[in-house]
């Protein structure tokens, strides 16, 4: 199909979802450097104040990070390294906002934070379950 050629040429659509995935953070790193607005709606359950705007730039750096290896991750899924380290960005994310919620419950389950998760278990899930289609060992 022409003007498509920029997305992932592996079958299936996990790559195609990584793409996305990657192009969303982009988006939400974005908003992290520029605002405070959208982090706060995550971290909810503290006072809006000790969410700074170095703590959104720190996290506005992971999101980034993850960004460019799920990107990559799109183009590369085949590479049993890459799969690898995209795999553990999103047990990473998934850790992070799970006890954010369950432990240090500075979020309490909203749109900010529910989504994330959702977007983080599906996407491990679906990367095991594809492990060996993708990764020829």
């Amino acid at each position: 199909m022409v003007g498509l050629n920029f997305l992932p040429q592996i079958p299936g659509y996990l790559p195609k979802w990584q793409l996305i995935v990657a192009v969303m953070a982009v988006f939400n790193s974005a908003q992290n450097f520029a605002t405070l607005k959208l982090t706060r709606r995550i971290y909810n359950n503290i006072p809006s104040a000790t969410v700074t705007p170095l703590q959104a730039r720190t996290f506005a750096a992971w999101t980034i990070t993850s960004a460019v290896v799920r990107f990559y991750a799109a183009y590369h899924l085949n590479n049993k390294i890459v799969y690898d380290m995209t795999l553990f960005t999103y047990l990473i994310a998934f850790g992070h906002f799970a006890s954010e919620l369950l432990i240090f419950k500075t979020a309490t389950p909203n749109l900010g934070v529910i989504s994330p998760v959702i977007v983080s278990t599906t996407s491990l899930i679906w990367m095991f379950l594809q492990y060996d289609f993708y990764v020829k060992l």
